[in-house]
This record gives structure tokens, C-alpha cells and sequence, in this order.
């Protein structure tokens, strides 16, 4: 870490406040009726793993119904076996429960009810485990002990074995508690994953990769957690906390009545302590999961431009920047540790003083005569399980508060407007006419206009050239026709087809759009063809290099169409980058083709080279190219020149240039002066 980044400062720096990257999802403010519906959509999750569900909560009843023998049964040890009394001198009554198990020891001797109780546990042993609330934990060694940040804790989270058996049913229990976990986690991280690779161009524009990388890993582990604390334990708890309530009620409602009112307190001691510091919990999580979200991003942004970062020297101030936003990070899962465990500790501190209060009065009771030694055990038993459940249910409220945060950032992307919802359309089958663009108007979320009455008649077997400055809406107006942009105001139709009304995948599988950054993945030659065409024969695949002119350095490698890419293709040269990106998209077959920028990385051989294998394709498709090289633009047959989001002029390139005083001759007098 560099010298000029130390945590002091960086705690001094973020008090109060706290990095915010995403410029999407800016509102999280969590209400605790919104906490709720949260809630209750991940227990909606369950539907889909409701047999995993089921087996869980039947194996968790297992382990839990013979945990309400013990303090009988320890009642009987010290009453029936140390003290030799007889079940006929019992003060308190047994619960009925309790009953066959009394008719069927009474009548033996100390030694013998001993020995029937021991053989009685040891089989218990072997079914369920030295005792209900054992715990078995998922890890390489057991219950293996992690970091509380996110990256460090997520897969831990993810696979989750924790169960409160041991024995044959603690294993059974832990194999199926491990597949709900996973089951729940990659059901809604594989949705949250689709729903952000749907998102709008314009959204994906503004949207960090950094942070969609952190609620697809991270965000999610949560869900798991999320679902168990609000269903098993809390239906435990509160079971286990109400059949205890009962039973000392039941025993004891008449020679310590007191015990039993202080019994029923405890849970609202606990609620009362605990509920009021929910929404401070929810904001806590929130800015901490912020803080983890933008140290990705910041990574994420770095090695995405690394070549940038060393080539100016930026990598020790990068370092920095990086090591303040991981401080911050740090920073804010200590002060969410550190609330959480104040709160925890205010509510057992309080519940153990009334058991403190308890174990006084039932002495008391025992020196009276109201009670016996055994009622003594059965009492410290059952209310201290009182007392466990109270302060659970408890840390479960605020523990389910700490999974609403990530809740949220998912449903947040899950909810927001995708191409899904524009997937149950009418369908395209082909393309015989061509497009129709509508007097569109596009302006982007935040107010600036990028088109303005855009009309336009773009048929098949027609090359068209989209020409004009930077910034003058050439690539907006091409977003159009797959729908990466939707029209604030106007009509794109395909076949006399609003796009709006169609299967925006039926209407893509027809547009083939190769984009002017070269986005190739780092993975073999014919696997990235292979994106556009997953069933493409090898034969596809060599002719479309082929005609994009990349075999002739194709062939120079080793592994041929089988030579793995480097990250974004960096392995290749700019034109070869570019060739290859061409290649993937005359691989689909398409209509329409769209090609961004298509030359500006070819030499002249090479650009002829395309330009002839396109114009076979394109007699019987449509061909739009948005261009700045003059060689590029002269060859289509019509020239839409665009500047300021409006279409100046259209036409051939002789007829534009015949224009005196036109637009596009003045545009080709700046790019082309000799011409």
C-alpha cells in the first residue's frame, strides 16, 4: 500500500459518506415495508427447490422433537437416580408426553433407570448426535473459519451445510441443507446474470461492470442465508421458545407462577431492543455493500485499461485509488460488525439478567420445599432455552435486515426494463422488404437529443452509407434497427413490422451488427465465430474468414482456426482484430448487416478485398456502413449524411457532390481536401 493511503485517513475521509459508482440504482433507501416484500419474494425462491425445502424441515423435526426430553429426563437422573426418589413424590407434574416414558421406568430400580436412559442416548448418538444444537458446518476441515467480507465469505455462503444434528441424520441433513444453498444461489444468480446481459445499450452505457460482477458473486450468496434465517430458524425458534412457555407453564404455573410470566416476557424484552435499530442495520449494509461494489469497479476499471495505465505511468496512483476504496471497504464491514454485535450484546445481556433473576427464585424455591433438585434441571434447561431462542430471534431480525441490502441490488436489476419484456412480440420469420424509419426522435436518459425526425426508406439489396461528424447520430441511428435503442418518439419498422411489437430476438436473429470497438473474446478463433452461429460447420466458418481477408494470418498460425485469443483479442493486430470481428458477423447470414466503422483499421489492399466479398453478399441483403474514410462511402449506393441528429442530405455520392454549398460536399472537402 502506498504510504500516502492510511486507514485514518480514510476513515476520516469517509465518515458520513461513502463511495457511490452506480448511476443507475442510486435510490437504496430501504423502508421496513419494503424490507418485507424483499422478504418475502426470497421465499418465493423456494418454490422452485420445494422438495430440497421439504426434506430439510423434515430432517430438522427430526433432530428437534427429542431435544424436549432432555430436561425431563434430566429431571429423572438427579430426582429418580442420585436422590432415589420415587416417581410418586414428584411436586411438579410431567408433561404428557413425558408419560409412557414414566409408566415404563417406574418400577426399576436407580441402577436400572441409569442404565435404560444411557442405552436411550447412545442410540440417540447414533441417529442424531451428542445433542440437538450440535452443529455441522460446510468447509474443508469442518466449520472453516473466513473473512466477514463479501469476496472472502461468498462461496462459503453459497454452500452453506449448516445443520444442528449429527450422526446419520446430521449427514443426511447437512448433503441436503449444501444442495438447497446451491440450488437457491445459482437459480437466482443465473437470473440476475440474464436479466444484465439483456440490459438496454443505453443503460449498459452507463452501467459498471465492476458492480454487476459484485451482485452476481457476491450479492447473491446472500440469498441462501436469507431464506434459511426467515424459514427454519425462525420457525424453530419460535416453536422451540412457545413449547418451552408451555411446559413451564404446564409444570409450574401453580408453585412458581412468577417464573412463568418472566418465561413470557423474554421474547417481547428481546423485540423491543432489537427492532428499533432494523433500518440503522439496512443503511449500515447498504453502504458497505456500496463500498465493496466500487472497490471492484475500480479493479475492474484498472486492468480493463491497463495497457493505458502503464503506457502514462498511472499505475502507482491507480494503486492508490484502488487501496482507498478497499479501505473504505473494509472500514464500513467493521462498522456493520461492530453495530451488530453492540446490538447482540444489549439483548443476551438483558436476557441473561433475567435468568440470573430466575436462577434466584427457583433456589429459593428448591430451600421452600416447592421445588426438588430435578425441577432445578428442568427449569436452567428449558428456560435457558427460553433465553437462546429469545436472543436468536433477536440477531435473526437483525441478520435478515443485513441480507435486505443485497436483496434489494439484486431485485433491483431483475425488475428493471430488459429486452425479455420485449420478447413476447410477434415473431420475424425473414426479411423480404427492408426498413422503414418513422419521423424517430431519440434522446437519451439524461435529456440530450441524438436524433430529430429521422425518415428513411432502407430496402434490401441496397448498400447504404451513414456519413457525417462525430456526435452526429450515425451509431444511435443504427442501435435502431436491432433495438438497441427504442424511439422516444417514431416508428422503425421492419417489413412494414413495428419493432416494438416484434420478438426482439426473432428481429436480431436477422440483424447481424458488427460494432466499431473490437470486441472479441479471450478464447479460441472458432469458438468466437461460434458466438454469432453456434451451430456453424467448420466450412462456415473458413468461408466467412475468408471473405473478411483473415486467413491470411490465420494460416500463419499454429493452431489455425483453434489459436486462443488474448484478452479482447489483444494478441492480434488492430486490422486483424477488426477483420475477424467482421468475419463473426457475415458468419450469421443475416439480412441486414450493419458495420460500424468497418475500414479503419484495413490498408487499402485489404479494405478492396472486403468491399468485394460484400458486394455478393449484398445484393440480396441490406448493407449499412457507418463510415468516415471517403473509399469506404463512395461505394454504396446511397449516402445518408447525418449532423447534429438530423439528416442533412441523401443520395448518391456524385449526386451529393453536385450539390453547390451542400453539406456533404463540404464533409468531403474536410476528410478528403486533395479529392
Amino acid at each position: 500500500m502506498s504510504e500516502n493511503v492510511t486507514e485514518e485517513g480514510v476513515v476520516d475521509k469517509f465518515i458520513g459518506e461513502h463511495h457511490h459508482d452506480d448511476r443507475i440504482d442510486v435510490e437504496t433507501e430501504i423502508s421496513s415495508r419494503e424490507s418485507f416484500v424483499l422478504l418475502v419474494r426470497c421465499l418465493k425462491l423456494l418454490y422452485a427447490v420445494s422438495w430440497l425445502f421439504t426434506a430439510k424441515f423434515l430432517l430438522r423435526l427430526c433432530a428437534f422433537l427429542p431435544g424436549l426430553l432432555l430436561p425431563w429426563l434430566a429431571k429423572i437422573i438427579i430426582d429418580n437416580v442420585l436422590l432415589q426418589k420415587s416417581f410418586s413424590e414428584n411436586e411438579n407434574p410431567y408433561p404428557p408426553f413425558m408419560h409412557p416414558i414414566i409408566n415404563f421406568l417406574e418400577g426399576m430400580s436407580p441402577l436400572e433407570i441409569m442404565f435404560t436412559i444411557t442405552a436411550g442416548y447412545f442410540i440417540g448418538l447414533i441417529f442424531i448426535g451428542a445433542r440437538t444444537g450440535a452443529e455441522l458446518y460446510s468447509g474443508t476441515y469442518g466449520h472453516t473459519l473466513t473473512g466477514q467480507d463479501e469476496a472472502s465469505a461468498a462461496e462459503n455462503k453459497i454452500s452453506n451445510g449448516h445443520t444442528e444434528s449429527g450422526g446419520i441424520l446430521g449427514v443426511i441433513e447437512y448433503w441436503v441443507t449444501v444442495r438447497l444453498s446451491q440450488r437457491l444461489a445459482d437459480n437466482v444468480r443465473t437470473r440476475l446474470f440474464a436479466r444484465l446481459t439483456r440490459l438496454p445499450m443505453a443503460v449498459l452505457s452507463e452501467k459498471r461492470t465492476g458492480d454487476s460482477i459484485y451482485r452476481v458473486l457476491y450479492d447473491t450468496s446472500n440469498i441462501p442465508l436469507a431464506v434459511t434465517d426467515s424459514t427454519f430458524h425462525i420457525f424453530y425458534a419460535l416453536l422451540g421458545s412457545f413449547i418451552s412457555m408451555y411446559l413451564i407453564g404446564y409444570s409450574y404455573s401453580v408453585s412458581a407462577e412468577e417464573i412463568v410470566w418472566i418465561a413470557w416476557s423474554v421474547l417481547p424484552l428481546v423485540f423491543i431492543l432489537t427492532f428499533p435499530a432494523a433500518k440503522l442495520m439496512r443503511r449500515i449494509n447498504q453502504t458497505k455493500r456500496s463500498a465493496g461494489s466500487a472497490t471492484t469497479n475500480a479493479m475492474e476499471e484498472i486492468f480493463d485499461n491497463i495497457d493505458a495505465v502503464q503506457s502514462l505511468g498511472g499505475m502507482q496512483q491507480e494503486t492508490e485509488k484502488f487501496a482507498v476504496r478497499s479501505l473504505e471497504s473494509y472500514f464500513r464491514e467493521r462498522a456493520s460488525l461492530l453495530v451488530g454485535g453492540a446490538l447482540f450484546i444489549g439483548a443476551a445481556i438483558a436476557v441473561l439478567s433475567v435468568c440470573g433473576i430466575v436462577f434466584v427464585m427457583v433456589t429459593n424455591s428448591i430451600i421452600k420445599g416447592d421445588m426438588s433438585a430435578g425441577d432445578f434441571g428442568v427449569i436452567f434447561i428449558i428456560f435457558w432455552g427460553i433465553a437462546g431462542g429469545a436472543i436468536e430471534l433477536g440477531g435473526f431480525w437483525l441478520a435478515v435486515q443485513t441480507k435486505m441490502a443485497p436483496a434489494r441490488r439484486i431485485f433491483f436489476f431483475i425488475d428493471y426494463e430488459s429486452d425479455d419484456d420485449h420478447s413476447g412480440g410477434g415473431q420475424l420469420e425473414t426479411i423480404a422488404r427492408g426498413v422503414e424509419i418513422d419521423h424517430v426522435d431519440y434522446g437519451y436518459p439524461d435529456g440530450r437529443r441524438a436524433l430529430t425526425d429521422i425518415t428513411l426508406d432502407l430496402p434490401v439489396g441496397q448498400t447504404v452509407a451513414l456519413v457525417g461528424p462525430s456526435g452526429a447520430g450515425k451509431t444511435s441511428l443504427a442501435y435502431l434497427l436491432p433495438g438497441f435503442l427504442k424511439p422516444t418518439h417514431g416508428h422503425v419498422r421492419i417489413d412494414g413490422k413495428d419493432v416494438s411489437d416484434l420478438d426482439i430476438d426473432s428481429v436480431r436473429s436477422h440483424i447481424a451488427y458488427v460494432f466499431q470497438e473490437h470486441l472479441l473474446l479471450a478464447e479460441s478463433i472458432r469458438d468466437n465465430l461460434r458466438l454469432a452461429k453456434p451451430q456453424a460447420t467448420d466450412e462456415e466458418i473458413v468461408e466467412a474468414l475468408t471473405m473478411a481477408g483473415c486467413m491470411s494470418f490465420i494460416d500463419e498460425m499454429p493452431d489455425g482456426i483453434d489459436t486462443v485469443l488474448g484478452r479482447s483479442g489483444n494478441t492480434l493486430s488492430v486490422g486483424q482484430q477488426q477483420r475477424l470481428c467482421i468475419a463473426r458477423g457475415l458468419i450469421r447470414d443475416a439480412k441486414i448487416l450493419i458495420l460500424d466503422e468497418p475500414t479503419a483499421a484495413l490498408d487499402p489492399e485489404s479494405e478492396n478485398l472486403l468491399f468485394e466479398s460484400l458486394e455478393q453478399i449484398a445484393r440480396e441483403r441490406l448493407l449499412i456502413v457507418v463510415a468516415h474514410r471517403l473509399s469506404t462511402i463512395q461505394r454504396a449506393d446511397k449516402i445518408v449524411f447525418l449532423e447534429d441528429g438530423e439528416i442533412r442530405e441523401q443520395g448518391t455520392h456524385a449526386e451529393l457532390m453536385n450539390t453547390a454549398d451542400g453539406h456533404y460536399r463540404r464533409y468531403v472537402g474536410i476528410i478528403a481536401p486533395d479529392d
